[in-house]
């Protein structure tokens, strides 16, 4: 038999809310090279894949969820960019996140059609970075 297992709009809101909870507090990190394979994965900082910018999520990060779709509270700069690079990826962590199990979700960095958008994608060490907007979306309801 198939799988046939579907979420009522209910469940689906409710999965989205909690996961933006999950950041209240946390960290945007923004980096350069190859996005790992799942945000469960943790890497090694390498040449390529630096540290650029690490943003502040607000202690309250995400509103209640519209249409399955949540958006961020204001999201603290970073007034002293880490590195000099051109951002690819990003990584969100849970308040005082320091390692892999702390990681909530990645995505990707451009300047449009990507899931963090930022106005330019090179980032210059000791300057400021700033996102004006971040939303999430969860899946469709089935």
């Amino acid at each position: 038999m198939a799988y046939t297992a579907k979420r009522s709009t209910a469940a689906t809101k409710a999965a989205i809310e909690a996961m933006g909870a999950l950041l209240n507090s946390g960290k945007l990190r923004i980096y350069s090279g190859t996005q790992p394979t799942d945000a469960n994965t943790a890497f090694n900082e390498h040449a390529d894949e630096v540290l650029l910018a690490e943003l502040t999520f607000n202690a309250s990060a995400f509103g209640t969820a519209t249409a399955g779709v949540i958006t961020a509270a204001a999201i603290t700069a970073d007034s002293d960019a880490d590195a000099t690079g051109t951002a690819a990826w990003f990584r969100c962590l849970k308040s005082g996140g320091t390692d892999v199990t702390d990681n909530v979700y990645d995505g990707s960095v451009g300047t449009t059609g990507c899931d963090l958008n930022l106005n330019t994608v090179s980032i210059v060490q000791h300057a400021s970075v700033s996102v004006t907007s971040l939303t999430l979306t969860a899946v469709a309801a089935e």
